[in-house]
């Protein structure tokens, strides 16, 4: 049985929707794989109602992550069954696809649209708060993509997915999003650190100093690793006086200043940081400014400032400025 999803204590008991709640599984897909598959609660109070037992939650939870694995319901029931079963092994790997086939779904899925399986498991895992699977399809997508199309296909159609049901279901999805991002910007900075350090001028990143916003950053500096040119991450929400320092005292040929949201996008800030000069008297240099984000779009956009559109454009304009 994966560690990912708790067991209740040893004499808990769950009823069919809070099973559900727990798993990220609707109610219904529940009550059918009990009827189809025999993975039922071992007992029923006097009033019928069922009784979800950890084992039983040890079951159906380890049926989550097989399907989320491409494996289909039927198998999935057995292998969970078996996984089970007193004197057997607790949990095995499952060879087969990523994630495929359909989702078990249901009124607590991630509402993701038409996407790769990678992202359709990414988003079943994160609303089960499966941990350990997220971080499998993470590294996974990492190593067989590269980190920009895994950010572009994987991690940013779940993202807004989480996005949205937060948006839509108040406080109730909040810890979704947050696990969510702890391991994508895991799976980033792994990405980011296991590169040759590159030598030759670093180009500067940072979030202005009231964005909090971060992913994005990280996407930036993994696409930048991996095509091995350097770069000095700073991060979200950089002070106005420490931005122009580290412009100062690094001399970067370029500086990327990302925004998320309007209120963020400092144009008079921008501007200031393409007037940063360094080097010796008579050779003084100044870097080119990237204004990165969707708070950057319409009049905010600094004069002489780059505006990269996606992801691809900042690292190939990145790139130009640094060969």
């Amino acid at each position: 049985m994966s560690a990912s999803v708790g067991r209740p204590p040893a004499q808990a008991s769950l009823t069919t929707g809070a099973l559900a709640r727990m798993l990220g599984v609707s109610p219904t897909t529940v009550r059918s794989w009990e009827r189809r598959y025999g993975v039922g609660p071992a007992r029923r109070d006097p009033g019928r109602h069922r009784q979800w037992s950890p084992r039983d939650v040890a079951v159906l939870a380890e049926m989550c992550r097989l399907t989320a694995r491409g494996v289909t319901p039927a198998e999935a029931a057995r292998l969970a069954l078996a996984a089970e079963a007193p004197g057997t092994p607790e949990a095995r790997e499952v060879p087969g696809p990523l994630a495929g086939g359909p989702a078990p779904g249901g009124g607590n899925a991630l509402p993701v649209g038409t996407v790769r399986p990678e992202c359709r498991g990414l988003a079943r895992a994160a609303v089960r708060l499966d941990a350990p699977e997220l971080a499998r399809i993470l590294r996974h997508s990492v190593d067989t993509l590269g980190p920009v199309a895994a950010w572009t296909e994987v991690m940013m159609p779940a993202l807004r997915a989480a996005g949205r049901k937060w948006a839509a279901e108040g406080e109730r999805y909040v810890e979704v999003e947050h696990l969510l991002s702890w391991h994508v910007a895991a799976a980033l900075r792994r990405a980011a650190d296991r590169a040759e350090p590159p030598q030759g001028p670093a180009v500067l990143l940072a979030g202005m100093p009231a964005e909090l916003h971060a992913l994005p950053l990280e996407a930036l500096a993994a696409g930048l690793a991996e095509r091995g040119l350097p770069f000095r991450m700073f991060g979200p929400a950089l002070p106005t006086e420490a931005l122009l320092e580290a412009v100062r005292r690094t001399g970067p040929p370029a500086v990327l200043l990302w925004s998320q949201v309007a209120r963020t996008a400092d144009r008079a800030l921008a501007r200031r940081v393409a007037e940063t000069a360094w080097g010796p008297h008579g050779a003084r240099t100044r870097p080119v400014v990237l204004t990165a984000g969707p708070g950057w779009t319409g009049p905010r956009r600094p004069p002489g400032a780059l505006r990269p559109r996606d992801l691809p454009t900042a690292l190939d304009q990145l790139e130009h400025l640094l060969r």
